[in-house]
């Protein structure tokens, strides 16, 4: 099988960015010439997704016209939270209607991704078909492979299994990008709440799987790693 549509989640504040973030929403930042969320375009499109749905809330009118006013080969849907921000499990809870009960992908536009991500992102996709359990697969990293050296790390991965045992020595951090089934969210009477919800759910009932990246891990975090990315690796 093929996973064929996907889901941005573009409705944060990105409050670790301001003053940047005062004025623009943190996707339509640029870094090496593009934005963060045409970045991310680029390589769903590379992947070979076809439809995408894009959440918005803070700023979501810029987001929304840079859209419609920029030209990429995918099919996109734009979902504004405009009353209240549904955080990230909730926000993806309110798109399922979009994925007609097939497995989707969910992207994080703050992760500089890749071509090197491409091979990964296969071999998350034989994965997850193989196991029929599979309701949720993440990529994560080994935080040592993180520029921003801050993160304290989100889980331990023992034998594709993801667990948070050990709370002192989580070894791991989510890339911000996972494969998820709309049964993942069966019997939740929610509408805004965080992913670890989900997450924490499947790791009680060991279902929630992952595979570790091998890809040198910079994600956009805070305005002081922002500017330090650019300085190291897009300075032109």
């Amino acid at each position: 099988m093929k996973i064929t549509r996907a889901m941005i989640l573009c409705a944060g504040f990105g409050r670790r960015l301001r003053p940047l973030t005062l004025s623009s929403p943190k996707p339509l930042l640029k870094i090496g010439g593009k934005t963060l969320l045409s970045n991310t375009l680029n390589i769903l499109e590379q992947f070979g997704i076809k439809q995408v749905v894009v959440n918005v809330h803070y700023l979501g009118d810029q987001i929304i016209d840079y859209i419609k006013k920029n030209e990429f080969n995918i099919a996109i849907t734009t979902m504004n939270e405009k009353d209240k921000i549904l955080d990230t499990g909730g926000g993806i809870l309110n798109a399922l209607q979009h994925f007609s009960n097939e497995p989707f992908i969910v992207v994080n536009p703050d992760t500089i991704w890749n071509s090197n991500y491409l091979e990964e992102l296969r071999e998350m996709e034989k994965e997850f078909f193989i196991n029929k359990k599979n309701k949720c697969f993440l990529l994560v990293v080994n935080k040592n492979k993180s520029f921003d050296r801050s993160f304290k790390g989100d889980f331990n991965l023992e034998n594709n299994l993801i667990n948070r045992k050990d709370k002192e020595n989580l070894k791991y951090i989510y890339t911000g990008i996972q494969i998820l089934t709309s049964n993942a969210f069966d019997h939740l009477n929610l509408k805004a709440f965080s992913i670890n919800k989900i997450w924490d759910r499947l790791i009680r009932n060991s279902n929630l799987f992952g595979m570790e990246s091998n890809v040198n891990f910079l994600h956009v975090s805070t305005i002081n790693v922002y500017n330090r990315l650019l300085e190291k690796y897009f300075k032109h």
